[in-house]
């Protein structure tokens, strides 16, 4: 229980200091060879100059850097809630290899780090400018689109003051997934993800956040 609430105070005290923005949510593997790293860092940067807001990412390597450094040539501030040993990694830090510490929280657990990520995109006033952002990745990346997808359904997030979640389907990646949320929408087993987009250019999803 302790610990807990030293964990709660921690990511409320990083949230309001560093201020509640746009989390992107990626894979850790896809590095700088990637063309969905140079087409992130492109997005991430046109973000943060647009909605003039802080990014947040899980503090990994991959996509999540690729957002970072986005971010950071807007020079616009970041977040994070880093876990220790990322997937495709051989070695455990509790360090991030260039951002200052008090701008990241390393957790041991992935659930903790998606209760950091999640209340980073909660808009508590209409002044708040923030949205989720879907990158291609693996079960790590799915496991936190579909527990935020859930919150938004079951409206714990977004019901007053709506929060853009948007899927970058670069290269038809997530198609088939998209496909699959469509014939579980025709069973009648998940209500209309209307708060889905599926996007392939980022000139689209500036567009749609401009609605900010």
């Amino acid at each position: 229980m302790r610990l807990g609430k030293r964990w709660s105070n921690a990511m409320n005290s990083y949230h309001n200091r560093l201020g509640r923005g746009v989390v992107y949510l990626g894979s850790s593997r896809m590095g700088p060879g990637h063309p969905h790293y140079s087409q992130t860092q492109e997005l991430a940067r046109e973000i943060a100059n647009l909605l003039d807001c802080t990014t947040w990412t899980g503090a990994g390597p991959g996509l999540m850097d690729a957002a970072i450094k986005g971010a950071q040539e807007a020079g616009k501030a970041v977040g994070g809630f880093k876990i220790g040993k990322e997937a495709g990694e051989w070695t455990t830090s509790k360090f991030h290899p260039y951002l200052p510490s008090e701008t990241y929280l390393t957790c041991r657990f992935f659930s903790a780090r998606k209760h950091g990520l999640v209340d980073a995109v909660v808009r508590s006033s209409s002044s708040d400018k923030t949205a989720v952002v879907a990158l291609p990745g693996g079960v790590g990346t799915l496991d936190e689109m579909f527990e935020i997808l859930a919150l938004i359904q079951l409206e714990r997030i977004g019901s007053e003051l709506p929060v853009p979640f948007i899927v970058m389907n670069y290269d038809s990646f997530y198609a088939k997934l998209l496909d699959f949320l469509d014939d579980c929408e025709d069973w009648g087993t998940v209500s209309k993800v209307n708060k889905c987009m599926e996007q392939k250019q980022e000139a689209h999803v500036n567009k749609s956040l401009k609605m900010f």
